[in-house]
């Protein structure tokens, strides 16, 4: 598996310091897959070319898979993962480029910043949809591309064309730009990964994704793809791109300040309130309505005051994630009586869920079908009726400061409707005394004059 990169700029031989490796050494590097190599096969001041390589080990992958993989068995051993760019070159553009990616150079600031003339080419590149898709991906980042289909087999040629391409790109970008959208983007293409793909891929996704992906006129494909279609995963993703959420860059060499002082990001704020008005309000016991996969439960897990938390979802999806990410198979004795997670549907009627003395319900309204909004409400405020709700959805107004949102348009595809703040506040206010409950209202964000805070919640107190 193989990628070059190139620079005609001069004196091309500044590429090393850019790639922080230096061009008369060979940079080796073991995977969990086989073994990686950066080395300059050619180191000219006119010409500067930078390869990495990867000795993929189908055969050492599938031993470390055991017993367990399932599947086709000869396919374990005769496929493209050893020659074909994938999820692999991914991960190792990450590890060997990694002080790259992040546009900053302790010596040669001006030269990471600068927009420079770069030559990429991938001899085997998958394209999942063909060379069309290609296009459609790098050509609105500004590269002009160069793809040569390959044939199935040459000494078969009636077997016809495979989906498989050479495929140069050029543009002159920042090195970090292309080095990121190498990173998302070829695994876009193969449209598989080799690695389980939870929570922290939306993450990974976004922070790589920062400046390009939010303007992308296929950002639904590239999001879709790169999360496996997980659709818990991509509507998380989807609905941070529309609320303008970058991740803050990754921690390394001594910026942990730097990165401290990222701006946090909504849905963080979102659930930093939450803990903290339960806290305020000295709750115990609290299930997450629409718990997703685990985020609020996580955090509330690490809290001992709280003596009961669950988190209920009706997508088994999300629970499993949300399994994965709260380690529940290694939890002591004492963490699986305080945490539970459960499958439901919010528009039904469930015993499990009544005694608590909190429920919490983030950003989960407004991804209901209208007509089930009164189920929805009844089997919350008259079936569980625990004593607080704290209830969170976008607020509307809001949306008109966000560049990329079409007017009209909803922040998330899955959205069913978003409510204005006077469209919230009556119906948290006819809500609250339909059910015997008293209910405030709070922003969460970054507060506009006129246009209000992107998060409008209700706390309801049943009187």
């Amino acid at each position: 598996m193989l990628l070059t990169l190139s620079t005609t700029h001069r004196p091309a031989t500044d590429l090393g310091y850019l790639l922080h490796k230096h061009p008369e050494r060979l940079h080796s590097q073991e995977f969990s897959f086989g073994d990686g190599h950066v080395f300059y096969p050619d180191v000219r001041d006119d010409l500067c070319t930078a390869a990495l390589l990867l000795d993929v080990d189908p055969v050492g992958l599938i031993r470390k898979k055991g017993s367990a993989h399932d599947g086709f068995a000869l396919d374990q051993y005769v496929n493209d993962r050893p020659y074909a760019a994938s999820s692999f070159l991914s991960v190792a553009i990450g590890q060997f480029f990694r002080t790259a990616m992040t546009g900053r150079s302790k010596d040669r600031q001006d030269l990471a910043d600068a927009d420079i003339a770069y030559e990429v080419r991938i001899p085997v590149l998958p394209c999942r949809g063909g060379e069309a898709t290609l296009r459609r991906l790098f050509e609105p980042l500004g590269y002009t591309i160069s793809a040569a289909r390959l044939v199935r087999d040459e000494a078969f040629p009636a077997w016809g064309d495979s989906a498989y391409y050479d495929v140069t790109l050029t543009v002159t970008a920042r090195l970090a730009s292309v080095l990121k959208h190498l990173y998302v983007l070829i695994p876009v293409l193969d449209d598989d990964k080799h690695y389980w793909v939870g929570d922290d891929e939306v993450d990974k996704l976004l922070r790589q994704g920062e400046g390009w992906l939010e303007t992308h006129p296929d950002k639904d494909l590239i999001v879709r793809r790169y999360l496996k279609s997980f659709r818990s995963l991509t509507t998380q993703a989807m609905e941070r791109l529309s609320d303008g959420e970058p991740e803050p860059d990754p921690v390394i060499e001594g910026e942990q300040e730097a990165a401290l002082e990222k701006k946090i990001n909504l849905n963080q704020q979102r659930l930093d309130w939450v803990l903290a008005t339960l806290k305020a309000r000295e709750v115990k016991t609290v299930v997450d309505m629409g718990c997703g996969e685990g985020r609020l439960v996580g955090m509330l897990s690490k809290d001992l005051a709280f003596e009961k938390i669950t988190g209920c979802d009706v997508s088994l999806r999300a629970l499993e994630i949300a399994r994965a990410r709260l380690n529940f198979d290694r939890l002591p004795e004492f963490q699986l009586k305080r945490i539970h997670l459960l499958q439901t549907s919010l528009t039904y009627r469930d015993k499990r869920l009544t005694g608590y003395e909190a429920a919490t319900v983030i950003e989960v309204i407004e991804h209901l079908e209208p007509e089930r909004l009164e189920a929805f409400t009844r089997s919350i405020f008259k079936d569980a009726a625990p004593g607080l709700v704290i209830l969170t959805t976008p607020n509307a107004e809001y949306n008109a400061l966000f560049d990329n949102l079409p007017a009209g348009q909803f922040r998330h595809h899955d959205h069913r409707f978003e409510w204005t703040r006077s469209e919230f506040e009556t119906w948290a206010r006819t809500t609250a005394e339909r059910f015997g409950y008293a209910v405030e209202f709070a922003a969460i964000g970054d507060v506009h004059e006129t246009l209000g805070a992107p998060t409008q919640a209700g706390i309801f107190v049943k009187s």
